[in-house]
């Protein structure tokens, strides 16, 4: 049973892990929870928790082959709006 406990764990990161794991500030991850354009989140206790397949999903959702992309422009802008 331990095992399956700290299996279950390991796929939740922490606002701090997750933000590290996307290579952008746990701030940054904070100001897109609150405006509803970051990663789906899960509450977990008092703890704001990420799923590593919500974390993929989220960054896959901005791939882009080039800056004439559609995608990317609508990425850049969003990235713009929450500073």
């Amino acid at each position: 049973m331990p095992d399956r406990l700290a299996s279950f764990a390991a796929q939740f990161f922490r606002t701090h892990e997750a933000a590290q794991l996307l290579g952008i500030s746990p701030r940054t991850l904070e100001k897109y929870r609150c405006h509803g354009s970051g990663p789906t989140f899960r509450k977990l206790g008092g703890r704001v928790v990420y799923a590593i397949g919500d974390l993929e999903a989220w960054a896959n959702q901005s791939a882009c082959r080039s800056t004439s992309d559609p995608r990317y422009v609508e990425a850049r802008a969003a990235g713009q709006a929450h500073r």
